[in-house]
């Protein structure tokens, strides 16, 4: 398919002001720009085009991505970052056109950043050095071989002087850059430039306040020139810094959209606004706007038909399990278990279908639909070729979840994100609330379930306490009656099919967790017990002392056959007077139960979560028996069918998952009833869908978002202006840029979007030995080999596994045969040997004499030994300037590896006299209370024993003065910790104010194709009714910044500030000493002596008149 795409009306604007995007604007990014060409990425490839505009032509063509072109000096060569083997790595192409050379091949994500002056090699950054969630600079020849690392610790962006002395570069990424959408950021990993002399690493900072200074850029006609894009003045534009007079110049003003890139080329500056390209003239100070043409195949836009086993989302069984349906990627879909085909019920590329129930007639499948622009309820006959119900859910609109069908096929129950539990009566078609659940969280606890009669509905709630109650809701009266006491977390409630009996589980450990954002809830397993409720006065008890006694044979008569007894409907009857005396525990053990689901008449399965096992395991429970039996493990996806003899379970997750129908009440042969999954196909509009996300994004900022105001953006007034661009998008990743620009102004943290149906190159897995290499005498030289955690396969060294002897020093002289020289890139030898044998061969000479041959696994990522390599360092350099005083805690997240390290590291030295508690590019997590308040322990008596050391009470109390490190990069979580740690007086933040991301996000729908999109759900204030740290951070106590100088060599100023500090504090108050007390004589007539009043615990009303010796 050709589509021909014009960018019309070439126009001029002086320095005052940039239009607007036009009607149905194209997404032209990343430009660059030579003396006569303009290089841009557009629909996931790289473009390029004459300087005046015209016919665009396509440079390259990869499955994957290829972005960010930097022309060459001579304009002859443009390095990009591509993605043609999966990875991402540096590649430089012939402007004229050609077939690309890739530079770089570490595992890594390797991206382009600019070329040096000279033209003969390539700045790109990498974390192949870095411990943590940074990126540093190296430099690759244009013609391939050695990377050489820049002497600087962080880095993101940067542009060489014009003599090659210094970068102009920002040491920090952007918050507001990749996935994020953050406009007006103002928290402390605000974007600023410095000016770094190579020789020595010193930097010098461009003047600014808060605002965001990124994308530096130096322009060979004016060397005293640093350009730049900045928001210090409202939307992003182009600002000039004066390297000699210090000072900043706005070179116009801004009032349309934010220019995301800009890059310096012979006598002007190129830049994108939103789609747009211009050109600024340096000399005139005009802006003009190109007219790019462009003639192209573009298959991302393409129609096409799509199997969709691998994007199920949700599931149900017919009522007998003759066929299963399942929601895949907005359609819903019927697949036999064995004979005839599956059948796409819906085939609405453009609306998105969620949630099917299959009614227990067998007639109706119902689901949620979005066709009108907001979900409503849709019944389609199971045929797919008959009616089509349609029922309006009200006002305002919402998101809807799990639909339930009375048994008698005429209501259905269902949620909502707003906490409403609602029910529906298909003929009158008017939603009926039913109840609301008084708090929001990560997991919705309603679960709700209809009696045998469809005359009832059983429900958990949640009471103020935070536990589940629960309650029974009648059709007929629109009245809920609590049935458990409210003093254990009940949850799933349901009915036997019997109608007598009601089962739920319940937890009487639940209490501690009940905080799901709390860290002091990690310890706890809830485990839950089954119970049972006896519905009528009357009903005897299922588990009533049972006697085995002969029985008595009758006499024969000669009487006719008699018909057999008539099925009677089951009525079921509630009597609430003292129903908490007819609750019975069921003899089945305590454990993890996540899930309850009734069968047939007595039999009801459990849910089981165990400990690090993957899926649940399922249990069949049969109450006549009293007998609990394992039915499957590693269950991802379970339902039963409405007569209680068929269930669908899902094994495995992903793409890869198994779905078998099998029986419940025996079992299952092997390969009976899997599902054939392989018809699962749809038909797919890309430019249909997108749309559709489109609308269901703004959606979820409309319904999620836990401001119903959007900070005060406009919604609909937004949302109409950048529709206008869905017409252009030509990538899905172009959906993403858009939803960015577009809900930017929104302006949170953990606001943020990506995935979706991308291009998906061939990965090849490039393996690495955890080591550094330095060349010498045309070698790879082993300059260090990094320690790992051998019995810990996240942390497996390759080189120091037992029986490999390389050492740092020795050469590589060879892998699987093939001899390394230093004139190829050593990591193109282990391209695609990730995880699989080879063969070193190491030598002590550069000669290879003496070479020694082993075995090794390279792993895929090396990280994790280079961030235990510099904990090690830290924990190390803390003793030796403490002189062995003070303890040294990494805390990586407030999750669960911070959880773990706290636990591991903190205990472990609670004989120190202080602490400093390192939370640099903490990742965050959960709400770290039950660190700070381990941290505030105090000691609160001794305990003497005649063997050994007195001890304290508590034991696990580290004493002392604590300092706590943070840096730009700690967020979330890392941004509520210190904010504890402060609130707490514990004591001082040492480093540089945290990222200020403090709000949380969770349970977001997925698009249409898989993609993701977050409005963050939950937010932080103050007791003095103040929004805090969210978009500013948690502020340093003693502002340290990590500067390159003194980090070059080889210091820590935050970490060495740290320890100054803590040191000072214990100075000034050393820890007390506590003496034991003389052993007390009760035989001289004496006694013991009361403790004075006042100096221990206040004394009971009984010892203050207690005559001496009467005490015990």
């Amino acid at each position: 398919m050709i589509k021909r795409i014009t960018l019309s009306l070439m126009f001029l604007l002086t320095a005052t002001g940039v239009g607007l995007a036009q009607e149905s604007p194209l997404l032209l990014q990343r430009p660059s720009l030579s003396k006569t060409q303009i290089a841009f990425n557009f629909a996931g490839d790289i473009w390029i085009v004459a300087r005046e505009g015209g016919e665009a032509k396509q440079l390259t063509t990869g499955v994957g991505f290829e972005t960010g072109p930097i022309f060459s000096p001579d304009g002859s060569q443009i390095a990009f970052t591509g993605q043609y083997d999966g990875n991402t790595d540096v590649f430089v192409v012939p402007a004229a056109g050609g077939v690309p050379q890739r530079l770089t091949w570490h595992p890594g994500a390797d991206q382009a950043v600019a070329w040096t002056p000279d033209g003969k090699n390539i700045l790109f950054r990498s974390g192949r050095a870095s411990y943590s969630g940074f990126a540093r600079f190296f430099t690759v020849p244009v013609s391939g071989g050695v990377e050489t690392e820049i002497q600087l610790p962080m880095a993101d962006e940067g542009a060489y002087s014009p003599d090659g002395s210094k970068l102009a570069y920002t040491p920090l990424a952007p918050a507001f850059g990749g996935a994020a959408m953050w406009k007006n950021y103002r928290g402390g990993r605000a974007s600023k430039i410095w000016l770094a002399n190579l020789s020595d690493s010193s930097v010098t900072e461009i003047p600014r306040q808060t605002a965001n200074d990124f994308n530096p850029m130096w322009s060979g006609e004016k060397p005293d020139s640093v350009y730049f894009l900045s928001d210090r003045n409202g939307h992003f534009t182009l600002f000039e810094y004066d390297v000699k007079t210090k000072k900043v110049t706005q070179l116009f003003k801004n009032e349309g959209l934010d220019i995301k890139s800009a890059a310096a080329g012979p006598g002007a500056i190129v830049f994108d606004q939103f789609g747009e390209i211009k050109l600024y003239d340096l000399k005139s100070g005009k802006i003009s706007k190109v007219n790019i043409t462009l003639n192209a195949d573009l298959p991302s836009v393409r129609a096409h038909y799509e199997k969709v086993a691998g994007r199920i989302s949700n599931l149900a069984l017919s009522p007998t399990g003759a066929r299963a349906v399942f929601e895949a990627r907005g359609e819903i879909i019927s697949v036999p278990v064995e004979k005839g085909n599956a059948r796409n019920l819906t085939n609405t590329p453009g609306a998105m279908e969620r949630y099917p129930a299959w009614s227990p007639n067998g007639k109706w499948i119902a689901y949620f639909s979005d066709e009108s622009g907001e979900y409503a309820l849709h019944l389609r006959e199971q045929s797919g070729m008959g009616e089509l119900k349609k029922i309006s859910l009200g006002e305002p609109p919402s998101f809807f979840y799990s639909p339930e069908w009375s048994p008698d096929s005429k209501k259905i129950v269902f949620t909502d994100k707003r906490l409403n539990l609602w029910y529906v009566d298909i003929e009158k078609g008017a939603p009926v609330k039913v109840d609301t659940n008084p708090f929001e969280s990560p997991f919705r606890v309603t679960d709700p379930n209809w009696s045998p009669d469809s005359k009832w509905i059983t429900y958990t709630k949640q009471l103020k306490n935070h536990l589940c109650a629960v309650f029974v809701y009648s059709v007929e009266t629109g009245k809920s009656t609590q049935i458990t006491d409210g003093l254990s977390d009940a949850r799933y409630a349901n009915f036997d099919k019997n109608g007598k009996y009601l089962y739920f589980t319940a937890s009487t450990n639940a209490g501690p967790s009940t905080g799901w954002l709390d860290m002091s809830s990690f310890p706890y397993q809830v485990t839950r017990n089954v119970y049972l409720v006896v519905l009528k006065k009357g009903d005897s008890s299922p588990l009533a002392p049972e006697s085995d006694e002969e029985k008595i044979a009758e006499e024969k008569k000669d009487d006719a056959p008699k018909a057999p007894p008539k099925k009677e409907e089951v009525k079921v009857t509630i009597d609430f007077d003292r129903i908490n005396q007819r609750i019975l525990a069921l003899p089945i053990p305590a454990r993890s139960y996540v899930g309850l689901s009734v069968g047939k008449a007595n039999i009801f399965f459990l849910g089981e979560a165990i400990a690090n096992q993957p899926g649940t395991t399922v249990h069949k429970f049969d109450l006549e028996k009293k007998k609990l039996d394992k039915v499957q493990e590693g269950i991802s996806a379970f339902t039963i069918s409405a007569n209680g003899e068929k269930m669908l379970i899902g094994q495995g997750f992903g793409p890869g998952t198994r779905y078998t129908i099998m029986p419940t009440m025996m079992p299952a042969k092997p390969g009976e009833g899997v599902l054939n999954l392989g018809e699962m196909e749809v038909y797919v509009d890309p430019k249909a869908e997108w749309r559709q996300m489109y609308n269901e994004a703004w959606r979820i900022q409309r319904d999620f978002f836990y401001d119903p105001k959007l900070h005060g953006l406009d919604y609909e007034g937004t949302k109409k202006k950048f529709e206008a661009y869905l017409n252009g998008l030509a990538h899905r990743e172009d959906l993403n840029a858009l939803f960015r620009e577009a809900m930017g102004g929104i302006s949170a943290g953990h606001h943020r979007t990506f995935g979706g149906d991308q291009p998906s190159p061939n990965f090849v897995a490039t393996g690495l030995l955890g080591c550094d290499f330095k060349v010498e005498n045309g070698r790879y030289r082993f300059a260090k080999i990094y320690d790992g955690e051998n019995w810990n396969p996240q942390l497996r060294a390759p080189l120091t596994q037992p029986g490999v002897e390389v050492n740092t020093g020795d050469y590589l002289i060879a892998v699987n045969g093939r001899e390394v020289r230093a004139t190829e890139n050593v990591y193109s030898f282990f391209e695609s040997k990730a995880g699989k044998q080879v063969t070193i061969k190491v030598s002590a000479n550069a000669d290879g004499s003496n070479a020694r041959e082993y075995t090794v696994v390279p792993i895929a990522n090396e990280s994790g030994l280079r961030n235990l390599d510099w904990i090690e360092g830290n924990r190390r350099k803390v003793d030796q300037l403490s002189g062995g005083k003070l303890a040294y805690v990494y805390l990586p997240d407030t999750g669960g590896g911070g959880y773990t390290n706290f636990n591991r590291y903190y205990f472990a030295q609670i004989e120190k006299e202080g602490a400093v508690i390192d939370e640099r590019f903490n990742g965050g997590g959960s709400a770290a209370d039950y660190i700070v308040e381990a941290m505030r322990r105090q000691v609160h008596n001794k305990f003497a024993t005649r063997e050994g050391e007195d001890f304290n009470t508590p034991v696990g109390a580290l004493l002392g003065p604590k300092v706590m490190i943070i840096n730009e990069y700690a967020g979330s979580g890392g941004d509520m910790m210190p904010w504890l740690f402060r609130k707490a007086g514990i004591g001082k933040t040492v480093g540089k104010r945290t990222w200020g991301g403090l709000v949380g996000i969770y349970d977001y729908p997925l698009l249409m194709d898989g993609g993701y999109i977050s409005a963050p759900r939950v937010a932080f204030y103050n007791l003095q009714g103040e929004w805090d740290v969210e978009n500013y951070g948690t502020p340093a106590d003693v502002e340290v910044d990590l500067d390159p100088a003194e980090w070059r060599k080889g210091r820590d100023l935050q970490l060495e500030k740290a320890v100054e500090v803590a040191l000072a504090e214990l100075k000034a108050k050393p820890l007390p000493t506590y003496k034991k007390p003389a052993y007390p004589n009760y035989n001289n007539g004496n006694g013991p002596s009361p403790v004075a009043a006042g100096k221990s615990a206040k004394p009971s009303p009984a010892s203050k008149t207690a005559k001496p010796g009467a005490q015990r």
